[in-house]
């Protein structure tokens, strides 16, 4: 391993940790504004994460293992995906990092622990949750796998460093296959990141929740961990559709200057983007569950015009 890909790899990861928390609170707070609250501080997410970290860990007595070690698990592989994804500092890939099959497969872990440990407790919310999560993953991965598809077919590989490196070199272009790619890697946030039309991230009703259903029998350190691997996972999956897209800024150079402003290009991007995030949510109401495929069929639809467009042009 290089000293450039060393680097790489500390500032890539130093940022996700950096910025996530700040876009959960971006988006809560223009959620706010749009109902006419004042609504939460943008540092409201760090507050509550630091605070988390201080308190008690108490474990349910049907807990087993599953429960204590899905936190961890749900961190590290976010963590680990998230090097898949440049941020601000893009630089040639080593030891398979960044290949876009490795990275769907990093997901679906976190996925998988994180629904293990909502069973594991015997909770009937937790339950709930768990079985609603592997309906939804059963239909949406299907189309992620498409989305992704058509992505490889668009830059020509299956390394998403080397796409960003691609994107980064070439600039922004407005073509209709990135527009389409756009919607669809946008449809793939909201569906993965838990916001609505899918779910709500801020409720408790039983009827409704998928995420926090799961995540119930969590308590203090663990707690902090399981929402900080949520910010992470939607921190990274903007990170892709920016700098995919809008690939602009980017550093290519480890000069301190450029990874500096490379990183306040990215957050100015990344609440634009939270922005539109808050926008959607505000003006969408949740879906019944039968419906959700509807929404998957849409980026399933584009990618697969994408995939055909590349094939025959």
């Amino acid at each position: 391993m290089n000293y450039e890909f060393l680097a790489y790899g500390i500032i890539n990861t130093a940022c996700v940790v950096l910025v996530a928390p700040l876009f959960v609170s971006l988006v809560k707070k223009v959620k706010a504004w749009t109902q006419g609250r004042q609504g939460p501080s943008v540092f409201q997410t760090y507050y509550t994460l630091a605070k988390l970290l201080k308190k008690e860990v108490i474990y349910s007595r049907n807990a087993s293992w599953i429960t204590r070690v899905t936190p961890w698990a749900c961190i590290a592989s976010i963590l680990v995906a998230s090097l898949f994804v440049p941020l601000v500092y893009v630089t040639a890939p080593a030891g398979g990092i960044g290949n876009i099959i490795l990275f769907l497969y990093l997901l679906v872990l976190g996925r998988f622990f994180m629904a293990l440990a909502g069973l594991d407790a015997g909770s009937t919310f937790g339950g709930m949750g768990s079985s609603r999560e592997m309906s939804i993953a059963a239909v949406i991965e299907p189309t992620t796998i498409i989305v992704f598809a058509a992505l490889a077919f668009v830059f020509k590989s299956l390394n998403i460093i080397d796409m960003a490196g691609m994107a980064a070199s070439s600039g922004t272009v407005v073509a209709p296959t990135l527009i389409l790619l756009g919607i669809s890697l946008f449809i793939i946030l909201i569906v993965e990141t838990a916001h609505i039309p899918v779910d709500n991230p801020e409720t408790h009703l039983e009827l409704t929740m998928i995420h926090e259903g799961m995540i119930l029998e969590q308590s203090g350190r663990n707690l902090a961990l399981m929402e900080l691997s949520a910010a992470i996972k939607q921190v990274v999956l903007m990170a892709l559709l920016i700098n995919l897209i809008v690939p602009w800024g980017i550093a290519t150079t480890l000069a301190p200057a450029a990874i500096g402003a490379a990183l306040a290009l990215f957050v100015a991007k990344g609440a634009i983007l939270a922005l539109v995030i808050g926008l959607f949510e505000s003006s969408m109401a949740k879906m019944r569950f039968f419906r959700l495929p509807g929404l998957f069929m849409m980026a399933f639809f584009f990618s697969t015009l994408i995939i055909l467009i590349e094939v025959f042009t």
